[in-house]
């Protein structure tokens, strides 16, 4: 019986247009690196992670100067128009070299920060949960919901309010199917979460840190420097 391996999605096709930079976001100089290469090497120097996709824009031009070299099996993939169809292509990929059950890691391109502990509790609360995890930290502030001319309309109650993360850990089988229903249905998919949820599933939220962050905007990426250092 073939063991079951872990690997890693990245959807990287985006544009980051609120960062305002020459180039996407993901390929913005941080900490000597880019960041998706910070990013990619979270998940990549796990023991646990066997190889990965990257889904990429088809007219990209930054991905082959890069000259990321990993030890570990790291293929690329057409990225799509929405996040869900780059992950899927990238689906479309991995299910050549990778089993129906084994975990995805889908990750974004844009968060460099994750720390290996909390990688570490997702892949082990994921592994026994039976439909998978993802990362995520508990809202703190107060939140509030606006009207069309942007004033208050309404104080919601944080209680059980969660900001979603990644990894998002979920099977291969699965959350193809999943995507793939929910995109062919017109679904609002945000993440690998909602499209699990459109599906019927219920998957388990670990807590995370509030320094895994994504970057969107240009402060975001002193910030990321500052914890990287």
């Amino acid at each position: 019986m073939t063991a079951v391996r872990y690997w890693a999605v990245l959807p990287a096709a985006g544009v980051g247009a609120r960062m305002r930079a020459d180039r996407p976001k993901q390929y913005l100089p941080l900490a000597g690196r880019t960041v998706i290469e910070h990013s990619l090497d979270r998940l990549l120097d796990h023991p646990a992670i066997a190889g990965g996709v990257v889904a990429l824009a088809a007219d990209d031009p930054y991905w082959p100067d890069l000259g990321y070299a990993p030890a570990k099996p790291l293929w690329t993939a057409p990225g799509g128009q929405e996040r869900a169809d780059s992950v899927l292509n990238a689906l479309q990929v991995l299910a050549r070299h990778a089993g129906a059950d084994d975990w995805v890691l889908v990750h974004d391109a844009a968060r460099p920060c994750l720390r290996r502990d909390d990688l570490d509790r997702l892949l082990a609360q994921g592994a026994a949960h039976a439909v998978g995890a993802l990362l995520a930290v508990p809202a703190c502030d107060t939140l509030k919901r606006a009207d069309a001319l942007g004033q208050v309309a309404q104080t919601l109650d944080r209680d059980g309010l969660w900001h979603a993360q990644t990894p998002q850990m979920f099977r291969l089988h699965a959350l193809r199917e999943a995507l793939q229903g929910a995109l062919q249905a017109g679904a609002k998919i945000t993440d690998e979460a909602s499209a699990m949820e459109w599906a019927g599933q219920a998957p388990l939220l670990v807590e995370g840190h509030a320094d895994n962050l994504k970057i969107t905007r240009a402060e975001d990426l002193a910030l990321a420097a500052f914890y990287l250092a």
